[in-house]
């Protein structure tokens, strides 16, 4: 009469490398809903909006950027013409 753990699987069986589990593949031969595709659509829509809202908003910080190290250098430049 065999003992069993109580988590199902014994140590071997965790540790087991020579017996790996199988890989999941789909079958390229099975044909895609039609669904998915007009979801994609949307998906991809949606990705181009949000591309175009990060690349302004990035232009945007970028141009405050520079105007604020501007700004910094002209203080800093004015207060050593004084001196």
């Amino acid at each position: 009469m065999e003992k069993s753990n109580s988590y199902g699987a014994s140590w071997a069986d965790q540790w087991d490398y020579s017996n790996p589990d199988p890989v999941h593949t789909e079958d390229p031969n099975k044909k895609k809903s039609g669904t998915s595709n007009k979801y994609g659509k949307k998906v991809g829509e949606g990705f181009d909006k949000t591309k175009a809202v990060a690349s302004t908003g990035m232009k945007k910080v970028k141009e405050g950027t520079t105007l604020g190290f501007n700004w910094v250098k002209e203080k800093y430049n004015k207060r050593n013409q004084k001196n």
